[in-house]
C-alpha cells in the first residue's frame, strides 16, 4: 500500500498503476538539478485506458445526485488538507515557489472546490426551465418542456506551470468539470509531475472513498507532446480546458477542432495585461501608483497570466514622476526563481526581443543563481507601439512596456487596437471619469476584467469573477476559467418533451425532490 504523500512516479489510470521505460524528472529550478524520482512517461496504452474508463464512468457519473458530486469535491479537499505538507514541500522542490505563496494557493485550491460544491447544492447551475403543456392553447396547444443541462462526457485537463495546485491537477478545470458530471482525465504539467501525482492521488482516495467508478479520474504525466495530443485527439474525450502559452494553447486547439466530431476546446494563453494611467490619478499619485506597479510587475517573479506587462499614459510631468518612481524601485529589485529551466530560457528570449524593439529604462538587480529572472522595464511611443508587433507579445515574467502616448484621444485609439486580455486597469480620480467612461466602452470589447485603481494580480475565486476574455487571452471568449460560472463548459442543455415523469432527470420531475429553483411557466418557483 502506498503511504499518503509517497511518490513513485506512476501514471494513474483510475485505480491502477502503470509504468514505462520511458522515463523523466523533475528539475529543481533554484539549483538546477535533477530531483529524485523518475516518473514513466505515459504510453498510447496508458492514455487510451484512461480515456475508455472515463467513458465508462460516465453515464453513472453524469446521473449522480448534484449532492453525492459536492461530497467528492468536499472529499478531494479534506485530502488534500490531509496531504498538506507533502504538496507543499514538493511543490516548494519543483517550482521555486515561496512556502508562503503554496500555502495560499492549496486554501484556494481546497476552498473552489468546496465552493463548487455549495453551487451543486444550490442547484442554480442547472438553469432549470419549465413550460407545462397547454391542451387548449389556440391555435395549436403547447407540449410539457422540461430543459435541464447535462455534462458533456469525459474532459481533458492539462495542468498549467504557474499554479502546480490551483490550476493543476486538483485545480479549478478539474473541480469545475467533475461538479458537472464529467469524469477528468489530467495530463501532468512536466515541471511539477510530483505535485501532480500527490494530488492526483488525493483524488483517487476521495472517487475510492465515495464507491465511484474508478474513471472519474485519471492522471497521465509526460515531457513530450505525443501525450497531450493522443489524449485530445481521443475520440472518447469531449472537451478540453487548458491554460498555458499560445504557441501550446493553439496547437492543441488546431487538434480540437480538426477531430471528425470537434470539440469544445477552454483554453487560457496570453495576455499583457494593460495598465492606464489617466491624467488626473498621475497627477495627484504617480509616486504611489508607482510603488505599486513595481509590486505587482514583480511579485512571483512575474510569473502570473495577469502580470502587467503594458503600461499606457499621456505625456507630461505626472508620467515623469511615475517612471523616476518605477525605475528606483525596479533598480533595488532582487532577481527571482523562476518556475523551470524552459520558462527561464523563454523569459530571457522575450527580453532580448523587447530589447531590439524599444528603450531600456531601468533593469532589476543581476541574478546570483541559475534560472533567476532579472527585473526590467521599457519605454516606447504609441506610434512605435501600433507599428512593432513584437511589442504586445506576452513576456512571462517581470518585464514590462510604458507607452507614451500624445494626449487622451492617442492612448484610447491604442486601446482599440489591442488584442484580447484576461484584464485591462484603470487608474483613476473623480477628474478622469470623462475619459474613464469612453475608454470603458473600448476596454470591455477587448478583456474579460476591468478594475480600477488596483492591480491585476490576483484572482478572486468567487461567483461574479470573470478569467477569461476575448482571443487570444482564451479560445472563448463566453467564458471563464475561475469562479462558480466556469462549471458551464462542460454542460449543455437538453429539452425533454411530453416524458412521463418517472423518465426525467430528477431535477426537472414534478416532484422536483432537490427542491431547487425551477423557472415554471415564466416565474421562478421552488
Amino acid at each position: 500500500m502506498t503511504i499518503m504523500g509517497t511518490i513513485t512516479g506512476e501514471n494513474l489510470i483510475g485505480a491502477d498503476r502503470t509504468t514505462s521505460a520511458r522515463t523523466f524528472q523533475a528539475i529543481n529550478p533554484a539549483s538546477g538539478a535533477a530531483m529524485s524520482v523518475s516518473f514513466s512517461e505515459a504510453t498510447p496504452e496508458d492514455v487510451a485506458k484512461a480515456c475508455a474508463l472515463a467513458a465508462e464512468a460516465a453515464a453513472m457519473f453524469r446521473h449522480t445526485a448534484p449532492a453525492l458530486r459536492a461530497d467528492l469535491l468536499e472529499a478531494i479537499a479534506a485530502e488534500l488538507e490531509a496531504d498538506g505538507e507533502a504538496l507543499v514541500a514538493r511543490s516548494i522542490a519543483e517550482t521555486g515557489l515561496p512556502r508562503a505563496r503554496l500555502d495560499g494557493e492549496r486554501g484556494r485550491t481546497t476552498g473552489q472546490l468546496r465552493l463548487f460544491a455549495d453551487l451543486l447544492r444550490k442547484g442554480d447551475y442547472l438553469d432549470i426551465r419549465i413550460d407545462r403543456a397547454l391542451p387548449d392553447r389556440a391555435p395549436a396547444p403547447r407540449p410539457d418542456l422540461r430543459q435541464t443541462r447535462i455534462s458533456l462526457g469525459p474532459v481533458a485537463v492539462f495542468g498549467a506551470s504557474n499554479f502546480p495546485l490551483a490550476f493543476s491537477t486538483a485545480g479549478g478545470d478539474t473541480a469545475s468539470a467533475l461538479a458537472a458530471g464529467c469524469p477528468v482525465v489530467v495530463k501532468g504539467h512536466p515541471s511539477h509531475p510530483g505535485a501532480c501525482e500527490v494530488a492526483g492521488r488525493a483524488i483517487q482516495r476521495a472517487v475510492a472513498r465515495l464507491n465511484l467508478p474508478q474513471g472519474v479520474f485519471s492522471l497521465v504525466q509526460g515531457q513530450s507532446r505525443e501525450v497531450g495530443e493522443a489524449l485530445v485527439r481521443n475520440p472518447l474525450i469531449q472537451a478540453v480546458g487548458f491554460t498555458g502559452s499560445r504557441r501550446g494553447g493553439l496547437a492543441l486547439l488546431r487538434l480540437a477542432q480538426s477531430r471528425p466530431c470537434p470539440i469544445p476546446f477552454y483554453a487560457e494563453m496570453s495576455s499583457i495585461n494593460p495598465v492606464f494611467l489617466l491624467p488626473a490619478a498621475l497627477a495627484a499619485r504617480a509616486e504611489s501608483i508607482a510603488a505599486g506597479f513595481v509590486g505587482s510587475l514583480c511579485l512571483g517573479a512575474g510569473q502570473f497570466c495577469t502580470n502587467p506587462g503594458l503600461v499606457v499614459a499621456v505625456e507630461g510631468e505626472g508620467l515623469d514622476r511615475f517612471v523616476a518612481t518605477a525605475k528606483a524601485a525596479l533598480i533595488e529589485t532582487g532577481a527571482s526563481v523562476m518556475l523551470s529551466p524552459g520558462v527561464s530560457a523563454a523569459y530571457q528570449r522575450g527580453v532580448a526581443q523587447l530589447e531590439g524593439c524599444a528603450d531600456l529604462i531601468a533593469r532589476g538587480q543581476s541574478p546570483t543563481g541559475p534560472n533567476q529572472a532579472q527585473a526590467a522595464l521599457f519605454e516606447t511611443t504609441s506610434d512605435a507601439f501600433k507599428t512593432l508587433p513584437a511589442l504586445s507579445d506576452e513576456v512571462f515574467g517581470p518585464t514590462s512596456i510604458i507607452v507614451r502616448c500624445k494626449d487622451v484621444a492617442s492612448l484610447t485609439a491604442l486601446a482599440a487596437e489591442l488584442e484580447g486580455q484576461l484584464t485591462a486597469t484603470l487608474h483613476l480620480d473623480e477628474g478622469d471619469h470623462e475619459t474613464a467612461s469612453t475608454l470603458i466602452s473600448v476596454l470591455e470589447t477587448r478583456a474579460g476584467r476591468i478594475l480600477a485603481n488596483g492591480w491585476p494580480t490576483g484572482v478572486e475565486v468567487s461567483s461574479a469573477m470573470v478569467h477569461g476574455g476575448p482571443f487570444p487571452a482564451a479560445s472563448d471568449s463566453r467564458t471563464t476559467s475561475v469562479g462558480t460560472l466556469a462549471i458551464e463548459r462542460f454542460l449543455r442543455p437538453v429539452c425533454y418533451q411530453n416524458l412521463p415523469d418517472d423518465l426525467l432527470p430528477a431535477e426537472i420531475s414534478r416532484a422536483n425532490p432537490y427542491g431547487f429553483a425551477r423557472l415554471v411557466d415564466g416565474v421562478v418557483t421552488q
